[in-house]
């Protein structure tokens, strides 16, 4: 497959410069994004097979304020606001035709903090990988990788208990021992492409709920 063929899911998150969001709040909002057009695609039926059967799941997240926030969200997407956090996502485009609204947006260098202590996290968890350093960016399409992973290991049932539940997720850093232990138990890995920022094949977010455990084989 050329670039050419390559599609990517666009998400925008909003940050304002007098209020940006935590930035655990913009990773579980991006995730929970992704799992709403999986979901339910709506309208953009044709553009998510399309995306998915290209064995590719690649997620561009730029970021946007004020009245680029706002043409962005004249565009077809759909938003996901969660506790601080407001994350737009998109249907489907080619890597190389996206709407210019969306193309002049900034991708790099996208950094937010968490400024309050995170409560307990609920299955799923999202965990990502201590050892990498990613910008909220990167991490907010990392955490839609696992949690589209994660989505795609459920069966029926667990997809219909998630849904009553909101598709809510819980991103977290994991302990460099437990991220191991983790990777080894058969709970669906995001390894990285190398596209961007880290080594090709890195693996940087584990998902993780009971009813995971071992649906995906080891490496």
């Amino acid at each position: 497959m050329n670039d050419s063929e390559l599609m990517v899911l666009p998400l925008v998150v909003r940050i304002e410069r007098a209020a940006p969001p935590e930035r655990t709040d913009a990773l579980e909002a991006a995730a929970m994004a992704v799992l709403s057009v999986l979901d339910d695609p709506g309208e953009w039926t044709d553009e998510l097979r399309a995306w998915q059967s290209t064995g590719k799941i690649r997620k561009v997240v730029r970021r946007a304020r004020g009245a680029e926030w706002h043409r962005a969200s004249a565009l077809p997407g759909r938003t996901v606001e969660h506790r601080t956090a407001e994350v737009r996502v998109h249907p489907p485009v080619p890597l190389d035709a996206w709407p210019r609204d969306l193309a002049r947006l900034q991708v790099s260098g996208t950094e937010l903090t968490d400024t309050h202590e995170l409560g307990p996290a609920e299955a799923p968890v999202l965990w990502a990988n201590p050892s990498l350093s990613m910008s909220a960016g990167k991490a907010m399409a990392q955490a839609g990788h696992a949690a589209q992973l994660a989505w795609w290991a459920s069966d029926r049932a667990e997809r219909d208990a998630w849904r009553e539940r909101g598709l809510t997720v819980s991103a977290r850093t994991a302990a460099p021992d437990d991220f191991a232990a983790l990777v080894a138990a058969g709970l669906p890995v995001v390894r990285d492409a190398g596209f961007t920022e880290i080594e090709p094949g890195s693996c940087t977010f584990v998902a993780e709920a009971p009813w995971l455990y071992g649906r995906v084989s080891r490496p």
